[in-house]
């Protein structure tokens, strides 16, 4: 197995999962609205750096922690609650910025930090790297050591910013047709990370 296709494989994981709407990608749509390309990029940045490290522990997970699946179920749990406190947070800053039309100025160190915020609230990371991976090995795609997983990681990383990256500049494009939707988009994304939490609280059941 070579490192390219290691990396290659990474980037094609990582882009699926960027490609389906969720409240990172919807994030770095509003961020690029309401803040600008360049806050956005440090966003994705943020995201990108936490992501390495997810998909990390997702491929060491997906070496391990199959055959004890009791810990699955305990970071669902604790995933749902991050969930539910997300959503409660996304409403709140819909109630406070829906008279809000200006431009909202942002430090881009600050924009970084919040993109690495976001990432670690992000529960879909890893158990989604972790079902990727068990895949592969299952196939006999891929076979975990720590430099294939360093390798994976790379690429997925390169998958998720350029994804994150293409959501950025296409918001910029047509920032005229999305803008309405923007001024709802914490509205959006209190749903969607409700909705998950209360999808994950009724499989725990």
């Amino acid at each position: 197995m070579t490192i390219f296709i290691i990396i290659l494989m990474g980037y094609a994981t990582a882009a699926m999962g960027c490609i389906v709407p969720s409240f990172l990608n919807l994030t770095v749509v509003k961020f690029s609205l309401q803040s600008g390309k360049k806050p956005a990029f440090y966003l994705i940045g943020g995201f990108a750096t936490v992501l390495f490290v997810q998909a990390n522990i997702g491929a060491y997970l997906a070496s391990v922690v199959m055959k004890n699946s009791e810990y699955i179920t305990i970071i669902q749990k604790i995933g749902t609650v991050l969930l539910l406190l997300l959503s409660f947070n996304f409403f709140r800053l819909h109630v406070i910025s829906k008279n809000k039309k200006n431009k909202i100025e942002i430090k881009n160190s600050r924009a970084y930090l919040q993109g690495v915020g976001m990432a670690l609230l992000n529960t879909f990371s890893i158990p989604f790297y972790f079902t990727a991976i068990s895949f592969l090995i299952g196939a006999n795609y891929f076979e975990y050591s720590v430099l294939n997983s360093f390798y994976f990681s790379l690429g997925s990383t390169a998958g998720s910013f350029s994804l994150y990256a293409i959501f950025a500049i296409v918001a910029t494009k047509i920032e005229r047709k999305l803008s309405r939707i923007a001024t709802k988009m914490d509205f959006i994304l209190g749903c969607l990370t409700g909705g998950v939490a209360f999808l994950n609280f009724i499989y725990l059941l």
